[in-house]
């Protein structure tokens, strides 16, 4: 029979749990440059949000402003035009000039209810 003392035989063991050890060390670096990554990506993609929700809503102000604009430049129109002894306004000029003063309005008490919301939550 072969001899093998106790020093050889724990040397021996220890090289397969040396292996596994190893093996298991690498993949969990692996798992964690993965991690790093995704994180990274989740970051980059929270940022491009963060910017894209920026642009909609620099987009709806603008929206906002270019319609009162338009409701303004009509108004003063409607009033220049009725202001012409020639121009024999009818009943439509009259109404559309409220609607729009309605309109104007009811958008302005919108937006600062929603801006009074905004500020208590």
């Amino acid at each position: 029979m072969i001899q093998i003392d106790i020093g050889a035989l724990v040397a021996l063991m220890g090289i397969p749990s040396a292996i596994t050890a190893f093996c298991f060390w690498l993949i969990e670096r692996r798992i964690q440059k993965r991690d790093k990554q995704k994180d990274a990506e989740e970051k980059e993609r929270a940022k491009k949000d963060a910017e894209r929700e920026k642009a909609r809503e620099d987009l709806q102000l603008l929206t906002i402003q270019a319609t009162n604009a338009a409701i303004a430049l009509g108004e003063a129109t409607a009033r220049a035009v009725q202001r012409i002894p020639d121009a024999h306004c009818n009943g439509d000029m009259h109404a559309a000039l409220e609607y729009a003063s309605k309109v104007k309005h009811d958008q302005k008490d919108f937006l600062a209810k929603q801006g009074i919301q905004a500020i208590l939550d």
